[in-house]
C-alpha cells in the first residue's frame, strides 16, 4: 500500500474526505484541520492500495488539488491492519499490475536528466567495458553493463512518446545524444593511452574471442533488446526495480559504445561499425518494446482521462 497525504483548502476538504471514504481501496482516513501552513489548509491522509492510487490522483487533480494544495505519496513497507487487508481485497486488480502514471512520469523524468552523476556513471561503465574487452573478460563487461545508467533516458523517451510529453522526449534524447558521445571520446582517449603504454594493440583485440558478440549484430540482437525493453518497463511500472539489473545485463549498449571507441583507435573499422550498429539496434529495440508495454497498459487500464491530463502537463 501507499500512504497518501493531501493538503487541501478548507473549502474543498469535505470533497477530498468523501472521495477517500468512498474509495474501497482507501483506509485509515484521517483529517487534520488547519495544520497545513504552506500552502495553508487542512491535511487529509489515507493508506491506499496501489490499484486505487491512479484513479484517486485523477479525481484529486480534477478537483484542482494539485494547484490549490498538494498530493504526496510514499510507500508503506509494513502495515498490520485488518482494515488494510480488507482494502486490498476490495480493490479491483492486482497491485503488481497497477500503473501509477504520475509516479512513472516522475521517475523517468528524474532518471533521464543529463547530470554530472549520469555522465560519470556512463563514462566509468564504458571504461570498464573497454578494459573487459582488452583483457577478454566477460565478467568485467557484465559489470560495466550493470553500472550503465542508460535505461533511464530510454524509458523517458518511451513514456514521452506514449504520453506525447515533449519534455520527456527532449530530456531523454539529450542525455543519450550528449552522454554517449562524450563517454566514447573519453574511452577512445583512454585506448590511446593504453596503446602508448603497450597495454592495447591490434593483437590484443585479435585474442579477445570471449567478447566478440559485442560487434556481431544478428536477429537476436534486436530480439534481446525488445525483450529487455519490455522487461525494463514492466519493472518500472510494477515498482519491481530489482528486475532492472537483469535488464542491464541483457543489453549490449555500453559494451558496444566501448568497443566502437577502442576498435576505432586501433583502425578496426569494420568492428567499430558493427559495434555502433549494435548500439543503435539495442537503443531502438528497448524504446520500441518499452513503448509497446506502455500502450498495452494504457489500453488495459482504460484511463483515457489520466492520459489526456498527463499529456497536457
Amino acid at each position: 500500500m501507499l500512504h497518501m497525504r493531501v493538503i487541501s483548502p478548507e473549502a474543498q476538504t469535505g470533497e477530498v474526505r468523501d472521495l477517500l471514504l468512498d474509495e474501497p481501496g482507501a483506509t485509515h482516513v484521517t483529517v487534520l484541520p488547519g495544520v497545513a501552513l504552506q500552502p495553508a489548509g487542512d491535511v487529509v491522509e489515507a493508506d491506499v492500495t496501489r490499484e486505487s492510487v491512479d484513479a484517486l490522483l485523477n479525481a484529486l487533480c480534477e478537483l484542482g488539488i494539485d494547484r490549490s494544495g498538494g498530493v504526496t505519496l510514499e510507500a508503506i513497507d509494513t502495515s498490520l491492519s485488518d482494515a488494510s487487508d480488507a482494502a486490498e481485497k476490495a480493490a479491483p486488480g492486482d497491485p503488481s499490475d497497477a500503473v501509477i502514471w504520475d509516479e512513472l512520469v516522475a521517475r523517468t523524468g528524474e532518471e533521464s536528466r543529463l547530470s554530472v552523476s549520469f555522465q560519470a556513471f556512463l563514462t566509468i561503465a564504458c571504461l570498464l567495458a573497454a578494459i573487459g574487452i582488452i583483457t577478454d573478460s566477460p565478467v568485467t563487461v557484465v559489470g560495466a553493463m550493470v553500472l550503465g545508467p542508460e535505461f533511464g533516458p530510454l524509458a523517458a523517451i518511451a513514456v514521452g512518446a506514449v504520453l506525447r510529453r515533449a519534455d520527456l522526449l527532449r530530456r531523454g534524447g539529450l542525455a543519450l545524444a550528449a552522454g554517449f558521445p562524450l563517454a566514447m571520446v573519453i574511452t577512445a582517449l583512454a585506448a590511446v593511452a593504453f596503446d602508448a603504454t603497450g597495454l592495447l594493440s591490434t593483437a590484443t583485440l585479435d585474442d579477445a574471442t570471449q567478447v566478440d558478440f559485442i560487434y556481431q549484430v544478428g536477429p537476436f540482437s534486436f530480439i534481446v533488446a525488445l525483450l529487455a525493453g519490455a522487461a525494463g518497463m514492466l519493472a518500472l511500472t510494477s515498482a519491481k526495480s530489482a528486475s532492472l539489473v537483469g535488464v542491464f545485463i541483457s543489453v549490449t549498449t555500453v559494451p558496444a559504445a566501448a568497443y566502437a571507441s577502442t576498435a576505432l583507435v586501433e583502425g578496426r573499422y569494420a568492428e567499430a561499425a558493427g559495434s555502433a550498429l549494435q548500439l543503435l539496434v539495442n537503443l531502438v529495440g528497448i524504446v520500441v518494446a518499452a513503448g509497446a508495454v506502455l500502450l498495452l497498459s494504457r489500453r488495459t487500464a482504460g484511463r483515457e482521462r489520466v492520459i489526456r491530463r498527463l499529456s497536457a502537463g
